[in-house]
């Protein structure tokens, strides 16, 4: 079964560009992982600060071997300077 989610990104004041490189990163190697479906990062038209991480792994294993990744690592190390608030949804396809 397909695991989909949008994690929310709020940018501290004056932070936009480095959480836009930190999070920007992440795409290709992300795309480029065993079992990544989708992976791409969008910032809000409405809120420079806000940005979201929509992705959805093949199963359970593709999202496991995403957290133990080079790239999630050194994203995981660096964000929280730059972030506001984080917050994750699970999502349901509908159709």
């Amino acid at each position: 079964m397909t695991i989909t989610k949008s994690v929310t990104f709020v940018a501290k004041e004056g932070c936009e560009e480095k959480m836009k490189e930190l999070l920007g990163a992440m795409v290709e190697p992300s795309k480029a992982e065993d079992g990544c479906l989708f992976y791409e990062i969008f910032q809000y038209e409405n809120d420079r600060r806000r940005f979201m991480a929509v992705e959805t792994w093949r199963d359970e294993a593709a999202l496991d071997g995403h957290k133990a990744s080079a790239h999630y690592a050194i994203y995981k190390s660096s964000y929280e300077p730059f972030c506001d608030d984080k917050y994750t949804d699970e999502l349901e396809i509908l159709g």
